[in-house]
């Protein structure tokens, strides 16, 4: 391709070793930005057919410190191969960084200060975000403003502007905006995170009985969060639909019904290699 030049610098030995977010970050699984935002035409976003980044892992938090592993020239922009303690990556998922969201530091940057709201503030802020629609990857309701600055043609074409600075969030995503970063942005680990209640063999009245607001009725892919005694919220890609999905609520012993008829309650998540076709409960927040 005429003008694009790879060049990829390892930071051994080199003195500049840590960033910090400036300010909301998107964070790839892929190095190249400029295909992703804005495109040839520079009011374009490389999506799926569900209308998903699907190179979006998720958007840092302004403070997250990265360190930087390499640097990869890519169009005239230096971009970092990173990795940081907010997010563990899938096997074999390598992440990057535009360097224009970071502040460059030779020292070990203190980590982000992180604050968990109370629980009534955190139960607000998810029921801010019904409507919201389904952005995979995303933590942010609001979107990434420098999404516009960086790799835009202003001004935005009227009504895609949502959509082009990924204004939304995914399932755990929605957590994750509404604590403040506190809790992990993967379901991968939200399974193991906290406590588990004993759930298995039981109806989904009984779960019902046993569930208080704030728990997490997850798996490996998905999570679903109690918002009171009897309603649940969460994020879901509804590919197809108007908006592909978005923030939603039910009933409680509906949606856990709804859960029940593909996955049976566990009491613990399996062991890797055992069976995967069931749900666990998580209690984190006292």
């Amino acid at each position: 391709m005429a003008g694009l030049l790879i060049v990829a610098v390892p930071f051994s030995g080199m003195a500049a070793s840590f960033g910090v977010a400036r300010t909301y970050a998107p964070v790839l699984n892929k190095p190249d930005f400029k295909a992703v935002f804005g495109g040839k035409d520079r009011i374009s976003l490389k999506t799926d057919n569900c209308g998903q980044v699907r190179e979006l892992e998720f958007t840092a938090l302004p403070g997250t410190v990265f360190k930087l592993l390499e640097a990869v020239r890519r169009n005239g922009e230096t971009i970092y191969r990173v990795e940081t303690d907010e997010y563990i990556a899938p096997p074999g998922v390598k992440l990057f960084l535009d360097s224009r969201f970071l502040e460059i530091t030779k020292q070990v940057p203190p980590s982000r200060s992180r604050r968990l709201p109370g629980r009534e503030e955190i139960v607000a802020s998810m029921r801010n975000a019904v409507g919201v629609p389904y952005v995979w990857g995303g933590n942010r309701q609001e979107g990434i403003d420098e999404l516009s600055r960086l790799y835009y043609q202003k001004p935005l074409p009227s009504g895609t502007e949502g959509v082009l600075l990924l204004a939304g969030v995914d399932c755990s995503g929605l957590l994750y905006q509404a604590t403040n970063g506190w809790t992990p942005r993967n379901t991968s680990q939200l399974v193991h995170y906290g406590k588990g209640l004993s759930i298995a063999g039981k109806t989904a009245e009984e779960i019902a009985r046993l569930l208080e607001p704030l728990d997490l009725i997850v798996w490996k892919g998905h999570v679903v969060i109690v918002l009171d005694p009897e309603t649940t919220i969460e994020s879901a890609l509804a590919c197809g639909k108007p908006g592909n999905g978005g923030v939603v609520t039910t009933a409680l012993v509906k949606r856990i019904r709804e859960v029940m008829k593909k996955r049976q309650p566990a009491d613990d998540w399996p062991a890797a290699g055992k069976m995967n076709d069931v749900f666990v409960v998580r209690r984190w927040i006292k």
